[in-house]
């Protein structure tokens, strides 16, 4: 089985429990205006026209985003760290992009992994039928789960997709009693309004078993990306915003979630 990926983090620490080994899958369902990874969006192999400058004169060279390959292969890398996921409880995470959206590749790859009592963690938008979560659950040991906003109309404006799904598979999730980690990124003027706090809150209270949640604070540090890969940056005019991480950490704790300010 082969895959479509864009790059491998090794030493991570923030996708999960201990040290981990991250893998980016290409491709993803959403367009969110922050997206810190819009080289994850498209699921094909792109090219671009690197350049730099040196001594006055500009040099120009091809590169690609995004490379093919196959389980077999990939588990060896995976494998390749097995020695620090011992040391400190860890594993590997698979992120993208949404890497659901190639399901027979995740499949396999989770399985190669549990098979070898690998921890596994699934960093997800949510936005999947839900039936794809069901056959890959069992391979599945951490979901790491975006929430970013509950208004439907808002979701659809600044993500692209309705949220309904979403809402929905994490209420299944809640229900299996798989362990969830939900991720909520604190976005200036759109994620962090008084209302869409008190909406999450809210739909939080009601789940009966997931109880964690991560703030993630917004950062600009992707701008670069947008301008190397000539892609739209939606973000480019809006402020950093003031540091409210520590109000949210209290909101949430407020209904009882155990609350940790980074991913």
């Amino acid at each position: 089985m082969t895959g479509l990926i864009f790059d491998i983090k090794h030493y991570a620490v923030h996708d999960g429990p201990g040290i981990r080994q991250t893998i980016f899958f290409k491709g993803c369902p959403l367009l969110c205006w922050w997206c810190h990874n819009p080289e994850s969006q498209i699921y094909e192999i792109e090219h671009y026209t690197k350049e730099k400058t040196l001594d006055g004169k500009v040099f120009k060279k091809n590169e690609s985003i995004g490379y093919k390959v196959d389980s077999e292969e990939l588990y060896g890398i995976i494998e390749g760290d097995t020695l620090f996921y011992d040391e400190s409880n860890g594993g590997v995470t698979f992120s993208g992009g949404e890497p659901l959206m190639q399901l027979d590749f995740l499949q396999e790859i989770t399985s190669l992994c549990k098979k070898a009592g690998i921890h596994t963690a699934l960093d997800t938008s949510g936005y999947a039928p839900q039936e794809d979560f069901f056959k890959i659950l069992s391979n599945i040991d951490l979901i790491l789960f975006d929430l970013k906003i509950i208004d439907e109309e808002l979701h659809k404006k600044y993500t692209g997709v309705s949220n309904r799904e979403i809402l929905n598979n994490l209420k299944m999730l809640d229900e299996s009693g798989k362990q969830v980690i939900i991720r909520f990124p604190v976005i200036p003027g759109i994620t962090d309004t008084q209302q869409n706090i008190e909406d999450v809150k809210s739909f939080l209270s009601r789940l009966e078993k997931v109880n964690e949640i991560d703030i993630l604070p917004y950062h600009d540090i992707s701008k670069g990306k947008y301008k190397r890969f000539n892609k739209e940056n939606k973000m480019g005019n809006i402020s950093l915003g003031t540091d409210i991480e520590q109000k949210l950490k209290n909101e949430f704790e407020s209904i009882h979630y155990t609350v940790k300010i980074g991913g």
